[in-house]
């Protein structure tokens, strides 16, 4: 039983780890956020090197490598852009009123490096590995990425539950591009289409021999499209959903009690 669902266990720990972690590092001081760049970037090269040993590599043991790769170069790209490394040309909000394609220009050029980046890296991957007999990289990259643009067209265009706090303080102005709205056009496209994709994959999933690479493969590709379905109901669902990662929101608390503390050591100004 406990092999049926350990790539679902394995995906669901990465997930839940990573985001902590992101969360943590992107709430330390700015100061510290070089060395974050730098570990991560030490990490995606690795990280690369793997995916080549392992792109002819059919087995249970190279999927299950080949994924976590793949998750690790996109924590780089979370890292860059959370640190406000690698954005965009804008890096401010909207001045008032900014409605239509204009907004919708402006809010596409606060992360255009940012999305620049992820298609060379996805396209990258995809022409190291995708005509070897382990591409679960490449696929990971590919459903990571659609997932992610899938979310953010739903928050621009308007979602219940925005989840502000997950932005760093350095980039809140990123919040006024996010739309607070019962419902929008694109969610139910949005979420039809994953949960089809899912359905898609798990058939793959029924009809593989368990504990075979195609069954590891297609497991693992199943559970990540899985948790971007539950990502997706995350937006319209009142969930607090930064409880799951409160460890991860530790250093923004920390951080803030030593501003107050510097604040309240800064003597008052004479009176005039």
């Amino acid at each position: 039983m406990i092999e049926r669902v350990l790539p679902f266990l394995f995906v669901l720990a990465l997930w839940w780890i990573g985001t902590g972690v992101v969360l943590y590092l992107d709430g330390l001081p700015q100061r510290t956020f070089r060395w974050s760049r730098i570990g991560a970037s030490v990490l995606a090269l690795a990280s690369l090197a793997l995916l080549v040993v392992t792109r002819d590599s059919a087995t249970p043991a190279g999927a299950y490598a080949a994924f976590g790769a793949a998750l690790v170069l996109w924590g780089w790209h979370e890292i860059a852009f959370l640190t406000g490394f690698l954005t965009g040309p804008r890096k401010r909000a909207c001045p008032e009123p900014c409605r239509g394609w204009r907004h919708a220009i402006h809010a596409a050029q606060t992360i255009l490096y940012h999305e620049i980046a992820i298609v060379i890296t996805v396209a990258g991957v995809a022409a190291l590995t995708w005509d070897r007999v382990n591409p679960v990289g490449a696929w990971s990259l590919l459903i990571l990425w659609g997932m992610r643009l899938s979310t953010k067209l739903n928050v621009f265009l308007g979602v219940p539950n925005l989840s502000v706090e997950f932005l760093p303080e350095h980039l809140f102005y990123l919040s006024r591009f996010f739309t607070h709205k019962p419902m929008n056009p694109w969610f139910p496209v949005s979420i039809t289409a994953s949960t089809a994709l899912a359905v898609l994959l798990l058939q793959r999933v029924a009809l593989a021999e368990i504990g075979s690479y195609p069954w590891a493969a297609s497991s693992l590709l199943t559970a990540l499209v899985v948790f971007g379905v539950l990502e997706h109901w995350f937006l319209v669902l009142p969930v607090p959903l930064a409880r799951l990662w409160s460890w991860g929101f530790r250093s923004r608390r920390v951080e803030s009690g030593r501003a107050d503390a510097e604040a309240a050591t800064i003597p008052n100004p004479p009176a005039r």
